[in-house]
């Protein structure tokens, strides 16, 4: 398939493109990627291939080389720790770039018919947290804010009013973020802990996918996800909740931070979002119900999943 300039700048990573990608990709990989079905495109476009199994992951451009980079180590890492985690092929050098686009190639998970649970999630986070990295594994700080400046300036379909104030909270935020006092120590942290961050295969096993943001850093930032879409959304019933926290062993709405962390939460739900607003009238619809409630702090979250 040709090939554009659109995909290495981020503004033109269509649905189209990324499978241009792929195809580029899997060529160079000896795969057969006739038939592929895309599974997802967000910040990562993923697409399932019909003669393999495997599932290949394109990112948006190569800014997220080193978080590619990072999922392939931290994957070897887990998985030779028995750690219940989304295996990389091992017999393919990658990351590969392909026309300005890290790709990863993936086993695929073979589903069973029930989804986790939010006391599942709960435990792997537990585990994951009691981790020590190993000799040699190094890994960066969690990305607070670190895609908000790209999102913002490459994000099409939105109000000039929006970029400007979408700014105003990103500074605010740093300056909040810098006067935190964490409880924990640091330790390894997956980055965007919530619940469809799991698989569960056919063997009833929970295993823990998406390990872009990867870190090493304070625990309470894979909290703030489940906590932040309990107490601002209602996402979960307070049962399941309950759950999640009665197998962590911790409410992180009891830390006096935790205002903080749902204000970063909040925000980086909405930038991201705000990378397809063109793709649907729905996704559109979505971000501006998000921004609208952002700009007032006492207003409800009636924000829907996606």
């Amino acid at each position: 398939m040709p090939s554009t300039a659109a995909g290495s700048a981020g503004t033109g990573f269509t649905a189209a493109r990324a499978a241009e990608v792929m195809a580029l990709a899997c060529r160079r990989a000896g795969l057969d990627g006739d038939g592929a079905r895309l599974l997802r495109l967000g910040e990562n476009a993923l697409f399932r291939l019909a003669a393999h199994p495997v599932v290949v992951r394109i990112a948006r451009s190569t800014e997220y080389l080193e978080s590619a980079r990072g999922e392939v180590l931290v994957s070897r890492w887990l998985a030779g720790e028995s750690f219940p985690v989304t295996r990389v092929i091992d017999d393919l050098e990658q990351p590969m770039v392909v026309d300005g686009h890290p790709v990863t190639f993936w086993h695929l998970i073979k589903e069973s018919d029930r989804k986790p649970t939010y006391g599942e999630l709960g435990g792997v986070l537990r585990d994951l947290h009691a981790l020590s990295l190993p000799t040699g594994l190094t890994l960066p700080p969690y990305p607070v804010l670190d895609r908000t400046d790209r999102r913002i300036n490459t994000a099409v379909d939105i109000a000039e009013d929006d970029r400007a104030f979408l700014r105003k909270r990103a500074r605010e935020l740093r300056d909040r973020v810098g006067d935190l006092r964490f409880d924990s120590e640091k330790g390894p942290v997956h980055g965007d802990a919530h619940v469809q961050n799991l698989m569960v295969d056919r063997n009833d096993r929970v295993i823990l996918i998406d390990l872009e943001r990867f870190s090493y850093d304070f625990p309470e930032w894979d909290l703030m996800v489940t906590a932040t879409e309990h107490h601002s959304l209602g996402w979960q019933s307070p049962e399941e909740y309950g759950d999640f926290v009665g197998a962590y062993g911790r409410d992180l709405r009891t830390w006096s931070g935790f205002p903080t962390l749902r204000a970063v939460q909040e925000f980086n739900m909405t930038t991201w979002l705000m990378q397809n607003v063109a793709q649907s009238p729905e996704t559109a619809a979505e971000y501006d119900r998000r921004i609208s409630s952002l700009r007032n702090d006492d207003a409800p979250r009636d924000w829907n999943p996606g």
